[in-house]
This record gives structure tokens, sequence and C-alpha cells, in this order.
């Protein structure tokens, strides 16, 4: 098997090239300076010259404060770039892995979303993102895979802002209002790549296990776990006023992997300890 994956230099992208790898499968990671996905005609000779077996496509527009002044740049990323990627995959008649994320839902209520959920975006990220879902959804060779909370070795994350200030920082204020749960990379590559070896297609959510949490309990847990005495004080979002809305409730069900036979990821405790032990090694 040969997989294209784009997204390359990102936190998904750069894991699941390694554990593809890992396993014996031929995965050629591209980024912009490769194939730019929003030039239709790039992306049609890249993937095409390629002989690729199916495409993970983990390339995004993810500022999702700045998003919201740049309407037009990001939707030509998320959404179109994303339907040109979908379109060789069409011509070519090979699968097309998409990862979408908890921001294409209006973040009301506590209930758990379910996959096929009507989906109302809350800012310009989720509504881009959604417009990408939509385009995926219209070839029947998809598999779309929302997650939330993303850490992983490449890129900046909360965790790593949280060990950072906490350096300089006995007290930090973190919003205890907004409740979802993680993704460490490193754990969804491994779905991906068992995943993209299936003809399971559909839409799954997948993050860590556990009970869900707020970015509170995430930066008590970090520190707890790093070693670090840092005082971390719960506060409403309307602390941290931001230009693009965030969704309060996040919580995401899973059922659809289990009805497919996919391994959820591992519980988000283990997921942090492995993950700190990566920064440190």
């Amino acid at each position: 098997m040969k997989l294209l994956v784009t997204g390359y230099k990102g936190q998904l992208g750069y894991d699941v090239v390694n554990e593809a790898e890992k396993r014996g499968i031929e995965a050629v990671g591209v980024d912009i300076d490769e194939m730019d996905i929003t030039d239709a005609e790039q992306v049609d000779q890249v993937i095409t010259a390629g002989h690729y077996d199916a495409v993970v496509h983990c390339a995004a527009w993810t500022a999702v404060d700045k998003a919201e002044d740049m309407i037009d740049v990001v939707r030509k990323v998320n959404a179109q770039g994303t339907q040109n990627i979908v379109d060789v995959c069409r011509k070519l008649d090979i699968p097309v892995m998409y990862f979408s994320t908890d921001y294409v839902f209006d973040g009301q209520g506590t209930r758990p979303w379910k996959e096929y959920d009507e989906r109302h975006p809350l800012n310009v990220y989720g509504q881009t993102k959604y417009e990408g879902e939509l385009a995926v959804e219209a070839y029947p060779k998809h598999f779309i895979i929302r997650i939330s909370w993303v850490f992983g070795k490449n890129g900046n994350n909360f965790i790593k802002t949280m060990l950072r200030l906490g350096k300089d920082h006995d007290e930090l204020n973190v919003v205890n209002d907004q409740i979802g749960m993680v993704t460490y990379t490193y754990d969804l590559a491994r779905l991906v790549v068992d995943m993209i070896q299936t003809d399971a297609y559909g839409t799954y959510h997948a993050t860590n296990s556990g009970d869900f949490i707020s970015w509170y309990d995430f930066a008590c847990e970090i520190f707890r776990q790093a070693g670090m005495d840092v005082k971390v004080n719960p506060v409403d979002s309307s602390q941290f006023p931001t230009k693009a809305t965030r969704p309060k409730n996040s919580r995401m069900n899973q059922t659809e992997l289990d009805d497919h036979g996919f391994k959820r990821l591992p519980d988000w405790h283990d997921a942090l300890a492995r993950y700190l032990k990566e920064l440190n090694d």
C-alpha cells in the first residue's frame, strides 16, 4: 500500500507518516512546498503521478481566531483545497480520509455529539471545515474523522503552552466551562493506519478515552504529571474573550468506532504521561 499524507509538517501528518512506515507501508508526506492543495492542477499532477492507493488529508488552516478576518483564504484551504483532493481521488477511484473538528457543531447543551448530528458551526474555522466535510461526503469512498483539542510532537499546543507559562508563573487562570476531550496524534495515527486499510467508510469521532474534561482539568493534570507547583484557578470563558466563538460543549460520542470494530484511543491520562515523556526524551 502507498499513501499520500498532506500536512506532513503538522502534528498529525508527521505522526501518520511515521506510523505507516513502522508498519512497512509506504507513506509520502507533502506540505505546501510539495503540493499546494489550493492549486487544483498541481493536486491532480502530484496525486496522479504518485500512483497512490489512498490520500490521508491532514492539511488545514487551523488558526481559529485569525480565520475570522481571513474567511476567503481559509475557505480556499479548508473547503476548496479539500474539494481539489476529492476530485482527484474520485477520478482515480481511491479513498480519501479527511480530518474535521468538534467545531462543526454549535456547542450547545451537554449531550455528546453523535457522528451524524446536524452541524451548525459557530465560527469561520468551523464553517470551512464543515464545507470540507460536505465535499468529502459527496464521494462514497471517504472517511471523516472528527477530533478535538489536539496535541502532538510537532507544532504548538495547549500542553506546551502550559509548560512554558508554568516556568514563569506560580499561578494561572484557565477556563473551566468548555468541556470536551483531548486527542494525542500518536494514538490517532495508529487508528488512522488501521482504518485506511479497510473499506469501513463513514464518519467517526476519535479522541482519547476517559471522562470528559475542561481545559482547567487538563491544566491541573499537566502540572501534576510534570511535577510543577503551579496553582490553577478555574475561570469563566468571559475572562478570556476571543475573536472566534468557542463551543462550550465539545463532547463527542464514539459509537461508530465501536460499531465498526475499531479500538478506541487510550485514556487521556495515559496519553498525557507518554507525551510528557516524549517531550523530555
